[in-house]
């Protein structure tokens, strides 16, 4: 469907006029959230933030032309689905801004409660420089926010797509460049820190090779390689609880994430492995998002 928006030969240009408009395309395209969509992307088509744009829009606040048209052009390509932040080239997560865009898995909210798990089991080690790794670390979502929010930490991410990696190696050298890049798989990585590592967490592929996803954002535009994994979708766990047993030292603790049905077979994975009181944790929505374990 086309969007129907204003164009830039109309006299006028009012933040609240196109906002509505955008609002009613994106609305009709199908796309979740239209309103808050409308007003990010015309937040970054005028290099403002959100709250100006809204400000702007209460007062009666005209854009520039040359806003319009950019504005314009990214509401036409979010009609089409195209994910949001493939569009402004940004993800938020937590306190990061991070860049993504095609080949990389766009990080999503829940997992802002996956890390902070890892983050706690950091922080109440008794070891001076604690060691965490991220396996299949994407945009490097979480090893920065581990290594940014528990600076004594050392923090590996781990990441195997060659696709991926320069959004990896990117994210990581704008926020300080102190993660420790490594191109890799999940199922043999770093066997030179075999026992010495605090925290393992992952947000691996978990959707089962025929459940394809409904939302077009998803489908269309995650990397497949980041999504499916078998025909439980627990293939690359079973391999990170593998990793993860070599890797973590007695008491380590990994943290993984996983789709609501999967905490049972998450469980059973863990301790068939022989890592203890692996238990599941509901996400700020009450669905079964993350699984921990003990080695």
């Amino acid at each position: 469907m086309e969007a129907r928006l204003l164009s830039v030969s109309d006299p006028t240009f009012g933040a609240d006029r196109l906002l509505r408009e955008a609002t009613a395309a994106l609305g009709a395209c199908g796309v979740p959230t239209p309103q808050v969509d409308a007003e990010l992307l015309l937040a970054w088509a005028t290099d403002t933030s959100r709250g100006a744009v809204q400000a702007r829009a209460l007062t009666g606040g005209a854009i520039e032309p040359s806003h319009v048209e950019r504005f314009r052009h990214a509401v036409a390509r979010r009609t089409t689905r195209e994910p949001l932040q493939h569009i402004t080239g940004e993800a938020y997560f937590r306190a990061l801004t991070l860049a993504v865009g095609p080949g990389v898995f766009v990080p999503r909210p829940e997992t802002e409660g996956v890390v902070q798990f890892g983050i706690d089991a950091l922080r109440a080690t008794a070891v001076p420089a604690p060691i965490a790794v991220d396996l299949g670390s994407g945009s490097g979502a979480i090893a920065i926010a581990m290594d940014t929010e528990v600076p004594n930490a050392v923090v590996y991410a781990v990441e195997r797509s060659p696709e991926a990696l320069p959004w990896t190696r990117r994210n990581a050298e704008a926020h300080g460049g102190t993660v420790r890049l490594v191109e890799g798989d999940l199922a043999d990585a770093l066997p030179e820190l075999d026992g010495t590592v605090s925290v393992v967490v992952s947000n691996p592929p978990y959707v089962p090779d025929d459940a394809v996803p409904i939302d077009p954002e998803v489908r269309d535009h995650d990397p497949a390689v980041a999504l499916y994994c078998g025909p439980d979708g627990l293939d690359a766990v079973r391999a990170l609880a593998e990793t993860a047993w070599r890797l973590l030292v007695p008491g380590g603790v990994l943290v993984i994430e996983h789709a609501e049905p999967q905490g049972a077979g998450v469980r059973e994975v863990l301790a068939r492995r022989g890592f203890r009181t692996p238990e599941t944790h509901v996400d700020l929505t009450g669905r079964d998002r993350t699984t921990t374990a003990t080695r």
